[in-house]
């Protein structure tokens, strides 16, 4: 389980094609504090650390997580976010993310605002997914909060920190990125789809 609060955006150093997986290998400034079978946030999606070798270490992506996810666009030189798994003691900073990435989306629009930036998304609501406004949603791993939130589209707001921090900095108009929609939002979702597909409204309002 993870916050969304992003510690650092990491330099992919290699990719390595496996059958339908593909191995990731990154460098970052706590390389050596990681450990093998350890859980990392990469982008908002949660991988396992397979490999460790002084500053550098690798995670594998498989064909699942490269379908759903924006991994396999990676290439050399490209900077992944990253978080570590929360501890039960840690502040709750952002918001609960599994590290399961829903669906991918793609950037709209960047408009800067006196130091501040909005970026606009587009992802395809036909899988039923939503936001709301002011709600939460996880954007290549970062914990954001929704404004202007349509149908199929939404903007958030990026401070100065988290635009240097994160990949932010990197994303423009067409970039694809990782969404994870806020995890009892989804359930709610499923639930009143589940009682309006079946019937069952009257008895969800106890009529």
């Amino acid at each position: 389980m993870f916050s969304g609060i992003v510690e650092e955006a990491a330099k992919v150093v290699s990719l390595t094609k496996d059958k339908e997986n593909l191995h990731i290998t990154l460098t970052c400034s706590f390389a050596r504090e990681l450990k093998v079978d350890q859980s990392v946030s990469h982008n908002g999606v949660c991988l396992t650390v397979v490999k460790q070798e002084g500053d550098i270490y690798t995670v594998t992506a498989i064909k699942e997580t490269l379908d759903k996810s924006n991994l396999g666009l990676l290439k050399v030189g490209d900077k992944v976010n990253l978080e570590r798994s929360m501890k039960l003691e840690t502040l709750l900073d952002g918001h609960l993310v599994q590290g399961h990435v829903d669906q991918t989306a793609k950037c709209t629009e960047v408009k800067e605002a006196e130091g501040s930036w909005y970026y606009t998304f587009e992802y395809d609501a036909g899988t039923g997914n939503i936001t709301v406004e002011k709600g939460s949603v996880s954007v290549n791993g970062v914990s954001l909060t929704v404004v202007n939130s349509r149908e199929g589209s939404f903007q958030v707001a990026i401070i100065p920190y988290t635009h240097e921090i994160t990949n932010f900095h990197e994303i423009k108009p067409g970039t694809v990125v990782n969404l994870e929609f806020d995890v009892v939002g989804k359930y709610i979702a499923k639930l009143l789809k589940h009682y309006i597909e079946g019937g069952m409204v009257d008895k969800l309002l106890g009529k």
